[in-house]
């Protein structure tokens, strides 16, 4: 119905859209630019997106805020991609006899997404729906592991690590170098930071473009033969790699939507 429809909506989001891995950081011109929008209207589309938190301007530069994934994950959230990993959840947690679980980033926290219970591990009770701080969790740091250069300086900058456990990290140079490490092997570790006798290895969900799209991990009682650190990485970081990239084709090819939790 073309009598519904608002424009201004169209060209709010078309401020939205011009952003993209070739044009990241643009002025107020190039936007007007690529959106054939005059200056002042960009200039007012710009600053109402910064106000919301969509989009952050440094100096006379605009750039995308981590905010605005919050879109595209309400709906990844809701619907296609916990239905498309809950099978696959399943089996690895039933192949290792460990819970396993699935998050999103949301701001500086992670959200639970998706969760098989293999048995209670955590005195906090975990399911879909729990938040934590992404610094503190091994789902964290991978998420934040897989944002560009600029958006995770942006992230640190923030910052102030709170102590959750006395072995969590809140040196924001530590945590910078844990995460750097985490994109460079592709998978983290965390070792009782969230919990005191609890360690989880984690490993990224990624798009057909590589970007990181949801994480997932194994979680465990410290103590036990598969919460060995060498057991993890020679046994338990293989196969929840493979379980990653098995849920990212199948989100690609878009395989399984019809799959309930």
């Amino acid at each position: 119905m073309r009598d519904a429809f608002v424009q201004s909506l169209a060209r709010g989001i078309s401020v939205l859209r011009a952003f993209d891995a070739d044009h990241a950081s643009m002025s107020l011109s190039e936007v007007a630019q690529r959106t054939d929008l005059t200056r002042a209207t960009a200039r007012r589309f710009l600053h109402t997106l910064v106000d919301l938190g969509y989009v952050h301007q440094v100096d006379k530069e605009f750039r995308l805020s981590p905010t605005v994934l919050g879109i595209g994950y309400s709906y990844l959230s809701s619907l296609s991609l916990p239905d498309l990993a809950y099978p696959h959840l399943r089996e690895l947690s039933g192949r290792i006899g460990e819970s396993t679980s699935m998050s999103v980033l949301e701001g500086d926290d992670i959200i639970y997404v998706a969760r098989v219970h293999a048995r209670r591990i955590m005195h906090v009770a975990i399911s879909v729906g729990t938040s934590f701080p992404a610094h503190a969790t091994s789902m964290g740091r991978v998420l934040l592991s897989g944002l560009s250069e600029d958006r995770l300086e942006e992230y640190l900058a923030r910052q102030r690590p709170e102590s959750i456990t006395d072995r969590t990290i809140t040196d924001v140079q530590d945590l910078r170098t844990r995460i750097r490490r985490a994109r460079e092997r592709g998978w983290e570790m965390v070792d009782q930071e969230l919990e005191m006798g609890l360690r989880s290895v984690a490993a990224p969900v990624k798009d057909a473009r590589g970007a990181h799209i949801a994480a997932i991990n194994v979680s465990m009682r410290v103590g036990t033969e598969n919460a060995r650190a060498d057991t993890m990485v020679e046994h338990i970081v293989p196969r929840l790699e493979e379980t990653a990239r098995r849920i990212g084709h199948a989100y690609r090819s878009g395989v399984g939507l019809s799959v309930q939790p």
